[in-house]
This record gives C-alpha cells, structure tokens and sequence, in this order.
C-alpha cells in the first residue's frame, strides 16, 4: 500500500493525471480490445460506442495483440476485450486473441466485458482452456426494471438471457463483476436494486456507472433506412426537453451512491461484494492508491483504446475521432505513442482541466475524477455540478467510514470532509487513557507564549510542537489560548468530550505567515459517541447560521488524527470559525469573539445524545443500523 499524498510532491498536476513515461515502465497501462468495435447483438438505447457511428463489421486479430505487447515493450499491460459485444467475433477469432495474450509476458491480466446474452457452456469451457485466469464483468442494470433500456433490435429486454447468464457463472463456480448503469430506472431504489444483484451467487462486485447523458440530443444513426424497434423506442426516448429519458444528473448519482453504499454495510454485502465507487473513495480517504482510474492519477495517458481498423487513441470514454492518436501500424515505441499525446489537443484539455483540482481540499480523495465527463460537462458550462457530485459522495462516505453503525451521517450536509495537514499526536491511545482517568499523575508541561499569542512548547508564531493536556492537569487553563475557551469550556465541560487541538486564531501582523483561524478539535472516544457530536454540532452550527456576524462564518469537518507512536488514524471532528465570503481577516478578527460566545452558548444548548440527530433530513429509504467495514 502507498500514501497517495506522498507521491509527485513536486507537481501538483502529475498527482491527479501523470502523462505516459517511455522511460517507467513499472506503471502498467490499460488496453481496451474492441473486438468487434461498435458491433453488438443487443441494441442498448444509451450505448455510447454506437454513437461513435464508426464502421463495424472487422474484427482485432492475433497480429494486432501482438504488436501492442512490442509497441509497450516491457511495460505491464491490462488488457479488456470490449465492444460491442466482443462474443460476437466468434469462437476461432477468440481463441487465436486469447492464445496471442496468453503467449505474452507483459500481459498481467485479462478481462472480458459482455453482456451475457451469448455466454454458454462452450465459451467457458474456451475461456477455461485457453485462459483460466480471465475476469468475466457482466453488463446489467439491476434487476428487471432497472434494465429498461437494455432490449434487443427487436425492442424486448434481454435481462432474462442475462439473468441465466448469471447463474450459469455461479454453476461453473466463477466468480464475476457487474458493471450497472444508473438510470432513472433505478433512482430511489438502490437498496432493492444492490439486493437483487447480490442474490446471484457469481457476483462478487458491483460497479455503478452514471449515464450523463442529459447533452445527448440526437439519436443514433441507424445502418439503413428502416428503423429496428429498438432505434424506434430510442429515437422517442431521446427527445426529452432535459435530454434522454435514461439520463440523470450529478446529484442524483450522488444520493444514489450513498443509498447503495449504506445499505451494502447495513445488509453485510461488504463482506462479499466488493462496491464501486465507495471502495475507492475509501480507499483515498484511508490514503491508499487504487486502480480506478477516476480516482488514480493513471488516467487517459495510461488508459488506450484499439479497433479493428488499426486506430489507436485513448480512453473510449472520451469523444471519438478527436480521441484518436495515431493507427497501430504507424507508430513504432512509447515514445512516439507519448509524443502523439502531447500533440492531442483533447488530452491537453483534459490535463488543463485538473488545473483547479490543484487547490481543492478534497484533491486527495477525489482524485480528479472521469475526464471524459469534466470533459463534458465543461463543455456544457457546468463542471461545478460533476465536483459538487464528488464532494457529496465523499463527504458522505467519509461519515460511514467514521460511525458506520449510525449511517444517518451519510446525508448530513453541514459535516463537511475537511482533511488537515500535518494533524498527528505522538499516542492517541495514552492521551485517551490520561484524559480519562483524573486521578492519574501529570507532569509539568512546557508552554510557552508567543508575541503572537501562540501557546506551543517554543513560544513562537505558526505551527510547532505543542504538549497535550487535559483539564485535570493544573496547567490546562494556562495551556487554552484565550480567545478560544468559552468554546473548548463547552465541549469538554458541557459536553464532557475530549479535545485535541485548539486555537484562538492569529493575524501574524508584519509576519510572512497566512493568518490563522480559530477552531477546536474534538477527538471522539468511540464511533457511537463520533456519531452524537457530529450530529450536535450540525444542530448547533445551523442554529447560529444567521446569528453570527456577517464578516464570520463556522464550519464543522470530518478529518483524521495520525498516531505518531502506530502510525494509525483515529476520525476526529473539527469545528472552526472563519472568514466569512467576501469579508477579510481584518474584519473577522474585530467580530471573531462576538462570533464565539454565539457559537459556545449554541454548543452549551445542543448536547450530543444518544439518537439525537443532526438537522439534515434523511431520506425515508436510508437503512438505520450498520456493521463493521474495511476495503
């Protein structure tokens, strides 16, 4: 496992997107085998490879596998067989790309999507002769109403055939990803919807994809003049005045999201399924690297697409041809492959558009996201609602990651997920333990003011070393920054909770240092008693929203604290005072204590307890009771 905020310290771009390097050829790239390219035996209405309107009929050949392995020479390769449907090329054509792949060295795995609908006893009985360790991932949308948009050119659904798919897996004893498209089909259902898929025995992950697709105003051309059922039910459902019938919207995929993921730790699905996109959000929110390209820096530079014509380009995801590099047989190493990238002029935008992840606080977690969608939805003038979406989806995730037993927090929107660097004690543990037992020993601690009002163990300005106390050390009060007491008094006295970190807030006059604002750090003893102050303070918080003076506002974030002596991390609740939009520091520093007398008299009032909520509403299908998680 690696720290992803350790990586590329030295540019804040290649953190988010890293551009193809002919010389590292430890990073392993993703190939997408379009066997048959857009060609396909279901006629899906959203299907975006059809949209590409590119000519099908070919098929990718043992040759052409062969000579990706020596174009990425030495360099891992992922490779997907795709489509289309690639089942439709054909026993003998698969088994010639299957023993190509099989043959090479760099090849490190091998996946193949369908939709199911020609999967039998021969193909598996290939796929276990030629390549047993390949991934199968299966196309479908839940269950039979949420594969509305899935039918045939005859316009009838094909979730049946899929359905005995499914099942023929699990007789097989295989195991097998689920990519799900969410539509309005499955909007307010996610929990009926995640139940279904996981009462076929062969699913082991489910992955829930949005369709975005609300700037999709054409249909898709059709190959002749007369229209299959299917183009003819596509043609009326396109034609929506908020864009397609199957199209949703960012914050909708968020909640639906959530939903999904609070009852995949309410009903224990988690211990068998793996789930996307919470795995990876927890994942980042716990610091480690994951192979999803929407939240690793691994993205278009590293993700490339082959058809059956010889044309190589990057993600499929992303508009074709403006999406093209170059053709197979016209490039011969990396390095004209990372040349053809820097001259692409998509792939420019794209990086360009990571430009304001730069300085996002949510940068570690989120990754950047899908750049085929900012893509998009820059285009469209409204990329604020694609970061709002992932905002929302870490926020939540981050609040089940704190109290998964109380999964209300997943919907709270004033526990904001507010990350702090550095943010570490030297034991968590001891300090619990001291701050919990009042009759234990306390040594002398050293403290030191400085000319700025900073406590701290050097008495200087910004930030240094400070040593912990509690309040039954005598030196406690001495140990509080003035300006914040009245509110660390009402966490630790009304409250009777543990505080970890506290600041009065500085202005650094005549000092090169950012001003400082004030805050408090509460260090929950358990997630039961996480979850009651988190939901004290949103009450607490939204209270004095329109009591405080113009010039302040207050927040209240998820973050957490690093133990020095384990290296572990414990969830901690922050609350902070700060500069109000559009109002300076010098203003907030003449209001900032009016501002927190407001805010402590709040606290005092909205006392954490137990089934005590927080001020957002929760939706009516949100499950209420939880277990354990880990990813």
């Amino acid at each position: 496992m690696y720290r992803t905020t350790e990586q590329h310290e030295h540019d804040p771009i290649a953190r988010l997107y890293r551009g193809l390097d002919a010389e590292d050829t430890a990073s392993a790239v993703s190939v997408i085998l379009k066997l048959r390219g857009e060609t396909c035996d279901i006629d899906c209405l959203y299907c975006y490879e059809k949209r590409k309107e590119a000519p099908g009929g070919a098929r990718i050949d043992a040759g052409q596998v062969r000579r990706l392995a020596e174009l990425f020479q030495g360099r891992p390769l992922a490779v997907e067989l795709h489509g289309g449907e690639p089942l439709t090329a054909g026993h003998d054509h698969v088994t010639e790309v299957l023993r190509e792949l099989a043959a090479q060295p760099s090849v490190v795995r091998v996946s193949l999507q369908t939709n199911g609908v020609l999967l039998d006893e021969e193909w598996l009985d290939l796929f276990d002769a030629l390549y047993p360790g390949l991934q199968i991932g299966i196309s479908l949308d839940g269950d039979a109403a949420g594969n509305a948009w899935r039918v045939g050119y005859d316009g009838k659904p094909v979730y049946p055939r899929v359905a005995a798919a499914l099942r023929l897996l699990a007789e097989r004893g295989r195991k097998t990803g689920v990519i799900a498209a969410v539509t309005p089909a499955v909007l307010g259902r996610a929990e009926a919807v995640l139940d279904h898929l996981a009462d076929f025995e062969a699913v082991n992950a489910v992955s829930f994809v949005p369709c975005f697709d609300t700037s999709v105003h054409q249909p898709t051309v059709a190959p002749g003049r007369r229209l299959s059922a299917s183009r003819q039910l596509q043609r009326a459902a396109v034609r929506g005045p908020g864009g397609p019938a199957w199209a949703i919207r960012p914050d909708e995929y968020a909640e639906f999201v959530l939903a999904a993921t609070v009852h995949w730790i309410s009903a224990g699905h988690f211990a068998r399924m793996k789930l996307e996109p919470a795995v990876s959000t927890i994942r980042r929110l716990r610091g480690l690297d994951t192979g999803f390209c929407h939240f690793s820096n691994l993205k278009c530079d590293h993700v490339f697409t082959l058809y059956p014509d010889g044309r190589l380009g990057s993600c499929d995801e992303l508009p074709w041809p403006q999406a093209q590099l170059t053709r197979l047989g016209q490039v011969t190493d990396q390095s004209a492959v990372a040349s053809a990238q820097r001259r692409l002029p998509l792939l420019n935008q794209g990086k360009a558009l990571m430009e304001q992840c730069t300085t996002c606080a949510y940068r570690s977690a989120c990754g950047g996201g899908c750049v085929a969608t900012r893509w998009r939805y820059d285009k469209a003038g409204n990329q604020d609602a694609y970061c709002d979406y992932r905002i929302r989806m870490i926020d939540g995730i981050a609040a089940l990651l704190a109290q998964p037993a109380h999964p209300e927090g997943a919907w709270c929107r004033t526990m904001r997920w507010r990350p702090r660097t550095p943010n570490s004690m030297r034991d968590v543990a001891a300090f619990l333990a001291c701050w919990n037992r009042t009759d234990a020993p306390r040594t002398p601690m050293r403290l030191e003011t400085s000319a700025h009002g900073n406590i701290n163990t050097v008495g200087l300005p910004g930030v240094h070393e400070a040593d912990d106390l509690d309040p039954a050390h005598p030196q406690w009060q001495e140990a509080i920054e003035p300006g914040v007491r009245p509110v660390v008094d009402a966490v630790t006295r009304a409250w009777g909770l543990v505080t970890y970190d506290s600041c009065q807030g500085h202005p650094y006059t005549g000092l090169d240092l950012a001003p400082a604002e004030r805050r408090v750090g509460i260090l929950p003893r358990d997630p039961d008693e996480y979850a009651q102050a988190a939901a004290a303070l949103c009450r607490a918080v939204t209270t004095v929203a329109t009591d405080l003076p113009a010039t302040v506002q207050v927040t209240v974030g998820r973050a957490e604290l690093t133990c020095e002596a384990t290296g572990g991390t414990t969830p901690v609740l922050d609350l902070a005072l700060r500069p109000a939009p559009g109002h300076g520091w010098t203003a907030y520093f003449e209001t900032v204590d009016a501002a927190t007398e407001i805010v402590a008299y709040a606290l005092r009032d909205q006392r954490p307890t137990a089934g005590g909520g927080c001020h957002c509403p929760v939706p009516r299908t949100a499950a209420r009771t939880a277990g354990g998680v880990s990813a």
